[in-house]
């Protein structure tokens, strides 16, 4: 099967340098990885490493508090971080707590065989998940020390599938595998793998240390102006129709909704900003206005989501409508009441668990998102009740940082 998989692999790669003629995102992939090993030329021979690997910025988060611990506790350490996705490597490309950033190479037998070389790592952590076969065979044979961190398994998986048995091999070469949940644990000891600890995800213990940082945001402020303010974040086109329909006919001048969309593209700003009939502002347009006569902000940049939820008396999470639903523990953390689209949330353990303690709602139609949002308006008890419950949540399920590095400590 590893053989066929080279050959697959490789029509991939050819393939993808195809596509990335027509498709910007693809040609950032295939130009990122082509500048990958250059950016490794920072490391030195005598160089002590540690490596992390994300696929993208969801699994960068996960891995963050890890990194900042070991930036902080181990300074003769350098930190590489690679990614997968141009979405992960684009925005954290300057992060400060990595020595170098950059793409992992895809995963022919010569860019691993090179990239392992030349990064020789002390240590390789892979986050949540991306199990390269060549990657990891190319660990195994160097020695390196190799662990799983916020991983998350379900029976559904390749690995636990009979024609998956093949891929077995390949978990088998982690040192350990940290997971987020027993069920995970208990699928990974039926095909023999009992070196797994239970410890959490660690993006409890991120967004948890963001109530600990400084959150405030003046033209925020002064935009919010002390009024009952809608936050919706990393909203796509389907949640966005809802939040046409619901400020076009709903909303009072007693009410604010700020809306940070994924998809930051000027064309798709203007078309946004265009459909809603409200008093309107972009953060790019911000300048030189009084921002407490807008009842809608648009903010058409990145970077700043996670403070702005600190505003918000209830928030709105995208993604769960189409593509996959975005962090809701970012704005749960505030204390605030979490909604979010109702399709695609289904392999997101913390969603599943907060609409069954009651601090979450899932809507799927506009009638559903009309009425949820005028409730938790009109019913201060209701948000207080299930913001309490978020914040709880968060609190509860905290630690997953120290349990890995307790084992780190002990292997470094």
């Amino acid at each position: 099967m590893l053989f066929l998989y080279n050959i697959l692999i490789h029509i991939a790669w050819f393939i993808l340098r195809i596509i990335s003629l027509f498709n910007p995102k693809i040609k950032l992939f295939i130009k990122g990885r082509n500048e990958s090993f250059h950016k490794l030329n920072t490391i030195q021979k005598n160089d002590k490493v540690i490596w992390f690997h994300a696929a993208s910025l969801g699994e960068f988060e996960q891995g963050r508090p890890i990194i900042e611990k070991i930036d902080k506790l181990y300074p003769a350490y350098k930190i590489v971080v690679t990614f997968f996705s141009p979405s992960g490597y684009e925005i954290r490309k300057n992060y400060p707590n990595a020595d170098v950033i950059c793409y992992l190479p895809f995963d022919t037998k010569a860019n691993v065989k090179r990239f392992v070389s030349e990064l020789n790592p002390e240590f390789a952590i892979i986050i949540k998940y991306e199990f390269w076969p060549n990657l990891l065979n190319e660990l195994q044979k160097k020695a390196i020390p190799t662990i799983l961190v916020s991983g998350i398994f379900r029976e559904e998986q390749l690995f636990f599938k009979w024609y998956g048995i093949w891929m077995q091999k390949y978990l088998k070469t982690f040192q350990h595998l940290f997971v987020q949940n027993t069920k995970s644990k208990e699928l990974l000891n039926k095909i023999n793998l009992n070196n797994v600890t239970v410890s959490g995800d660690t993006r409890f213990d991120r967004v948890h240390e963001i109530l600990q940082q400084q959150n405030s945001v003046d033209f925020i402020n002064e935009f919010k102006n002390n009024t009952y303010t809608l936050v919706a974040g990393s909203t796509w086109k389907e949640d966005e129709e809802l939040l046409i329909h619901y400020i076009n006919n709903h909303l009072s001048t007693d009410k604010k909704i700020i809306i940070a969309p994924h998809n930051i593209k000027t064309e798709s700003i203007k078309s946004l900003q265009r459909a809603i009939k409200a008093n309107s502002v972009l953060f790019s347009e911000k300048e030189d206005k009084n921002l407490a006569d807008f009842n809608v902000f648009i903010v058409d940049t990145i970077g700043l989501l996670t403070k702005i939820y600190s505003y918000a008396d209830v928030a709105y999470v995208g993604g769960g409508l189409g593509t996959g639903l975005h962090n809701i523990l970012e704005p749960a953390t505030f204390g605030i009441p979490v909604v979010f689209g109702g399709h695609k949330y289904d392999k997101f353990q913390e969603a599943k668990d907060l609409i069954a303690l009651g601090g979450a709602t899932a809507i799927k139609t506009e009638t559903e998102f009309c009425s949820i949002f005028a409730s938790l308006k009109n019913d201060n008890n209701l948000r207080n009740k299930m913001g309490a419950v978020n914040q709880k949540y968060i609190q509860q399920n905290v630690g997953a940082t120290e349990t890995i590095m307790s084992y780190l400590k002990n292997n470094l």
